[in-house]
């Protein structure tokens, strides 16, 4: 099987910069570029195949029309969605649905369950994961009287730490944070509150609304407990399973042969370079290995992040 390897799709942001240019060499349609779309078949950005038998095929496309490399894996839509976040201000304080909530009333959409892999930060960054409100009736005063202080819960945050933000976990990047996120292919956020801030002369729109009926107070943490193996030419991190995705990161150091897992697997190569079965990756290259696709044979001084549907 051949690998699929695929064009990023990117997306502007009133809080985005210029460090995936800086970083990873990519061609910005600005200097306020919040998101790269790695690997996405989702309708608001979808990524194509770039090279090889299937290039300039949509990845929704071979989906549908070739489950074979998937191997057919259930669901109409391919199911997770990659993506490089740089966050040179800050993110609104937000909250995503579940997927109960978001077939409801976001017209079928998937929820939005996500992790956050950390590829950079400025020195003393901070960010917000979960709220200090007691119960649902403290949580919806709170927000009501604006009482952003007392409500949110910062935490610090460092290069290399990961996080899982599950549906209903009030969240948001702080400024000079870049992520890795991988995540359920949904495009629902709701705003709790932006800081005020005007885009285009207007306040941008909040979902209070849909906020308080997706938070869930009290807040619970959601631990994380990496495993570390050292493996032939590579240093294997299992970050978390989930019910929607696994994912893994591998540090790879010289020659790393492996089967992946059935189905597919979504690989991003985030620092270093090699090559796999031969091709030349860097980073910031993202691509998918298809099922069946045997093992593979990594090269080079590389660190990777996988990611499985469960």
């Amino acid at each position: 099987m051949e690998l699929l390897f695929l064009e990023p799709v990117f997306k502007e942001a009133i809080w985005g910069g210029e460090r995936l240019r800086e970083v990873f060499g990519y061609e910005l349609p600005s200097n306020s570029t919040g998101e790269c779309w790695a690997i996405s078949a989702h309708k608001n950005g979808e990524c194509r195949i770039a090279g090889g038998i299937y290039d300039g095929r949509s990845l929704s496309s071979l989906w549908k029309e070739n489950p074979d490399l998937f191997g057919h894996y259930k669901g109409d839509e391919f199911p997770l969605l990659v993506k490089i976040i740089d966050a040179k201000k800050d993110l609104s304080i937000q909250v995503h649905p579940d997927n109960n909530y978001a077939k409801i009333h976001e017209k079928g959409s998937l929820g939005k369950t996500e992790c956050w892999y950390i590829l950079d930060c400025e020195p003393d960054t901070e960010i917000v994961i979960g709220h200090h409100a007691k119960n649902q009736e403290e949580m919806e005063a709170m927000i009501q009287n604006h009482q952003w202080d007392e409500f949110i819960r910062r935490i610090p945050v460092k290069k290399g730490d990961f996080f899982q933000i599950n549906p209903g976990c009030v969240h948001a990047i702080k400024g000079g944070t870049m992520i890795l996120e991988t995540q359920q292919s949904s495009d629902i956020t709701y705003r709790v509150y932006d800081y005020d801030r005007l885009s285009d002369g207007k306040p941008r729109q909040l979902h209070v609304e849909q906020s308080i009926a997706t938070i869930r107070a009290p807040f619970k943490d959601f631990e994380i407990n990496p495993v570390v193996e050292n493996l032939s030419g590579a240093i294997h991190t299992h970050l978390v399973t989930c019910k929607y995705f696994s994912v893994d990161k591998y540090e790879i150091d010289g020659i790393f042969t492996k089967e992946f897992k059935p189905y597919f697997t979504n690989v991003s190569v985030i620092s270093g370079a090699g090559s796999v079965n031969g091709i030349p990756l860097e980073a910031g290259q993202h691509f998918i290995i298809p099922a069946k696709s045997g093992e593979l044979r990594f090269e080079g001084t590389m660190t990777v992040i996988c990611s499985n549907p469960e």
